[in-house]
């Protein structure tokens, strides 16, 4: 009877890692988020914003766009313009109006970018510049570009543990494009500025008022691009305080705010609820004022889009000193540390099963002379 009930005890000890239950990893934290790594891209333009949570979809599971928005703000601001993410990148091509109603609620403007149809109230961001990826990569696809459109180009530095390679060549050949270089957030926000600017003319005075609709915390505050069309010279373009509006070149490819001449008057781009005022040499009686899709009048937008970013450095390591502007969807990622309870678990065995065998071994030799004195 004894030598069936230490068969048992054994097995038992040796069956445990079988049966118990798998101890789950906890989500992990991007550090590279709020290091030097993304202060240097925020200054550069670039654009944080959601794609979920690492291995999850988020059709499946809506709670992930609201937990993302809160990871995302607990390291880094969202861009230059606002602290807030705007963007999510969804793996689906329809959104219902369930999952667009989380995203919204979140504050949500902007989806892409493979979906077709969304809600009212969601702007879709549509893949349509190929990848930068060695061998996908498409110049033409990206010179065929339809005038004022954003081009969004596809990138993603790891899949699984196999690193992408970017195309080195077409990368240097878009830094040599005469486009704006911007993101998902600042496209979107730069066009509703725009439209909702309007200028009005007093004698040799014209005002140009920037008064968009945006409201609540986490607007972003980007500046609109309008053309102001009259028949007079420039005297001078002031902000509403008399402090000269900066001059534009016309080369610039990154969004500033500032005027230039252009045939038939001028292009300012202004902050949203500001007012600038432009005296001109003579009087006017007519203005007309044109929004405008493309910052500095440039012939189209380009942004590249790292999705499933999970980690900052791997994804931007080959991008250092770059003039492309980004867009990162960041996905929170696991943790390859799983937590206390698997070493603890590891230990007790460690410990539990020489102790066990000590035990019926000695058991055994109590048993086996009690044998022998009978």
């Amino acid at each position: 009877m004894e030598g069936k009930l230490q068969t048992l005890l054994v097995s038992a000890l040796l069956f445990i890692p079988l049966i118990a239950p798998t101890i789950a990893g906890e989500w992990g934290t991007d550090t590279w988020l709020s290091s030097v790594i993304s202060e240097e891209r925020l200054a550069s333009g670039d654009e944080f914003g959601c794609q979920g949570y690492e291995g999850i979809v988020t059709i499946d599971e809506p709670w992930v766009i609201a937990a993302c928005k809160e990871y995302l703000e607990g390291q880094t601001n969202a861009s230059r313009w606002g602290n807030s993410p705007i963007s999510f990148g969804i793996d689906s091509d329809v959104i219902n109006a369930e999952l667009g109603a989380s995203l919204k609620n979140s504050g949500f403007q902007i989806v892409g970018d493979m979906v077709e149809e969304a809600p009212e109230g969601l702007s879709i961001a549509n893949r349509n510049g190929a990848s930068l990826e060695k061998g996908v990569a498409d110049k033409s696809l990206i010179e065929s570009a339809e005038e004022d459109s954003l081009v969004s180009v596809h990138w993603r530095a790891r899949i699984g543990d196999l690193r992408v390679r970017e195309d080195k060549e077409v990368i240097s050949w878009i830094e040599q494009q005469p486009v704006w270089f911007t993101t998902w957030g600042e496209w979107h926000n730069h066009r509703e500025s725009g439209i909702s600017t309007t200028a009005f003319v007093n004698g040799s005075t014209i005002t140009i008022d920037s008064s968009p609709q945006q409201v609540g915390t986490g607007t972003w505050s980007v500046p609109g691009t309008v053309m102001i069309a009259f028949e007079s010279t420039v005297a001078d373009v002031s902000d509403s305080e008399g402090k000269s509006l900066p001059l534009l070149t016309g080369n610039e490819r990154k969004l500033v705010i500032g005027w230039r001449h252009v045939e038939g008057g001028i292009i300012v781009t202004q902050y949203p609820h500001s007012t600038v005022i432009v005296e001109l040499e003579t009087s006017t009686d007519i203005v007309e004022t044109t929004p405008m899709a493309t910052f500095n009048d440039l012939d189209y937008s380009i942004t590249i889009v790292g999705h499933h970013t999970t980690n900052l450095f791997r994804w931007t390591q080959d991008f250092s000193g770059t003039e492309l502007t980004f867009t990162w969807l960041v996905e929170r990622p696991t943790d390859d540390v799983v937590g206390w309870k698997l070493p603890l678990f590891a230990l007790t065995m460690l410990i539990a099963v020489p102790l066990s065998i000590v035990f019926l071994l000695r058991n055994d030799q109590f048993w086996g002379s009690r044998v022998q004195d009978h």
